[in-house]
């Protein structure tokens, strides 16, 4: 069963922004894929299981954004 999240991403600017935030929440050990929304902000991670916010805002902060949960 997976688990979708999602989260709404602050500072990104253009696809540059869009792809090092992916980048990033991929590489959280579980997540399975990613989305990321420019226009929104949204981001929607699907997991295997639940992923801890804590895990999920640190490969943000990672990327040089903010996330606060949807």
């Amino acid at each position: 069963m997976s688990v979708t999240s999602e989260y709404v991403v602050s500072g990104m600017h253009c696809q540059h922004c869009v792809s090092s935030v992916a980048e990033e929440v991929s590489a959280v050990s579980g997540v399975t894929d990613v989305k990321v929304d420019l226009n929104s902000g949204q981001l929607m991670v699907i997991s295997d299981s639940e992923i801890p916010f804590d895990s999920i805002e640190a490969a943000v902060d990672e990327a040089g954004y903010g996330v606060a949960t949807a």
